[in-house]
């Protein structure tokens, strides 16, 4: 039988994954000593590891080329899919958040807004969700500049800590969503590999469990 197969977003997720791992005492030798690897094993445990970007993770294991996955709700929020989401692992956190520029009131006036954004479908349905009408630009590099510029009233994007809006003049107006790494599954895998797949996902939950 093939190995299970598990999608890892590359980057601090993969890191955190391989760490949940280790803490398992799995063998992560070649995760580790990776190179320029995108497909790696965990002999000891008849896991394959193929990393990926977020949106390409969801890609996977939607296709049941992947039977699990680690990705931020922050994609699934913005990409949806077919699959089950069966833990919140509790590393990768951050929120969504809506910046404007200090001391701007967002919600003055009876103009239809604007929002610049990387994940436009986070933020129609966020703005939907209250009612309002707004137009929606979506920014592929650093959408702290369009409220600054006078492209937008506002941004919604992923927030840490806060630092990088506060030197640029933005503040956070209000609190979208919260955001932390889960563990997807595919849904024929998880029927046809239950027996496999269950002691995996319950061992991963409690690995990353802080």
């Amino acid at each position: 039988m093939r190995p299970i197969r598990i999608a890892l977003t590359k980057g601090r997720l993969e890191k955190d994954t391989v760490a949940v791992f280790e803490k398992l005492g799995y063998d992560c030798n070649e995760l580790i000593n990776k190179g320029r690897k995108l497909i790696l094993q965990i002999p000891d445990r008849n896991i394959e590891v193929v990393l990926a970007k977020a949106a390409d993770v969801i890609t996977y294991v939607e296709h049941g080329v992947c039977d699990l996955g680690v990705v931020g709700k922050d994609t699934i929020m913005e990409h949806g899919g077919s699959f089950f989401e069966v833990a919140d692992l509790g590393f990768g956190r951050c929120k969504f958040a809506l910046a404007v520029k200090k001391g701007s009131d967002f919600y003055s006036g009876y103009n239809i807004k604007t929002i610049a954004t990387k994940y436009p479908n986070v933020a129609r349905e966020y703005f939907a969700e209250k009612g309002m009408d707004i137009e929606i630009i979506k920014i592929e590099g650093s959408v702290e500049l369009a409220p600054l510029v006078g492209l937008s009233d506002g941004i919604v994007d992923i927030v840490e800590t806060g630092t990088t809006l506060k030197e640029n003049g933005l503040e956070v107006a209000e609190d979208v969503a919260y955001i932390s790494a889960r563990l997807i599954v595919n849904t024929a895998s998880l029927k046809l590999r239950k027996e496999e797949l269950e002691p995996l996902i319950d061992a991963i939950q409690q690995g990353s469990a802080r």
